[in-house]
């Protein structure tokens, strides 16, 4: 169940695009065909998938406080959380160069459409958040990060497959001429966005067990009663 939903939410609720507008400077110039959008949302699915368990293993057995104990009792004060940042990055280059060997090797076309943002996956910033959230959300298992990988790079990716596909309709559209080009497509973004955030209801809340009326009513007739006495003493105070 835990892996089912944070499954659906790093897709739906916390979409890399459209929650924390991440990785929106790719988002924007590789989404003029349907055709290159798939192909850079491939690579981004990829590339997290393989750096965000990668980071996770760092980050566990190397940089978290204590996390050298495993070298022996004298390493156990050891906290190098200072070098997250660098080791993330050095993760994700070595990543990037492997795909961008692959699709060159495979796929030059695809290639060649994608230009200088096939390398520039590197320094986007939705992959580095894949990573940094990773580690803010104390994400306990290797199989969650990886979970948390796919999930992450498949929301991009959907983001980037249906702007895309928008965009390529919207060619026929008789759209205002002060709107075309970018400024619609950012309309558009952030449309689809109060749409994705909406699934937001279907998995949260309901964990707990709601409290009858009457006890809710009692306690806050209590807290009342508190602070009309805490009031009256410090009158009687001043006086």
């Amino acid at each position: 169940m835990e892996h089912l939903e944070l499954f659906f939410k790093s897709i739906f609720v916390d979409n890399m695009v459209f929650a924390v507008f991440l990785g929106m400077c790719s988002y924007l110039a590789v989404s003029k065909k349907v055709a290159t959008a798939v192909g850079l949302g491939a690579a981004v699915i990829f590339v997290l998938a393989i750096t965000v368990p990668l980071n996770w293993l760092l980050d566990q057995y190397l940089l978290q406080p204590g996390a050298l104990s495993w070298l022996g009792d004298e390493y156990v004060d050891y906290d190098l959380s200072f070098l997250s940042f660098i080791m993330f990055i050095a993760t994700i280059a070595t990543m990037v160069q492997l795909v961008e060997i692959v699709v060159e090797k495979f796929s030059p076309s695809l290639y060649n459409s994608l230009g200088i943002f096939l390398p520039l996956i590197a320094v986007n910033c939705a992959i580095l958040g894949g990573s940094l959230f990773m580690q803010a959300r104390e994400i306990e298992t290797l199989g969650l990060a990886f979970n948390y990988g796919v999930s992450s790079g498949i929301g991009w990716f959907l983001a980037i497959l249906a702007i895309a596909a928008i965009r390529e309709k919207i060619r026929y559209s008789n759209v205002p001429a002060p709107l075309r080009g970018l400024g619609i497509t950012f309309i558009i973004t952030g449309l689809m966005g109060i749409g994705f955030l909406s699934f937001g209801g279907m998995l949260t809340g309901g964990d707990e067990e709601e409290k009858p009326a009457t006890e809710t009513a009692i306690e806050n007739i209590k807290i009342e009663t508190e602070k009309a006495k805490e009031l009256a003493e410090n009158t009687k105070t001043i006086k």
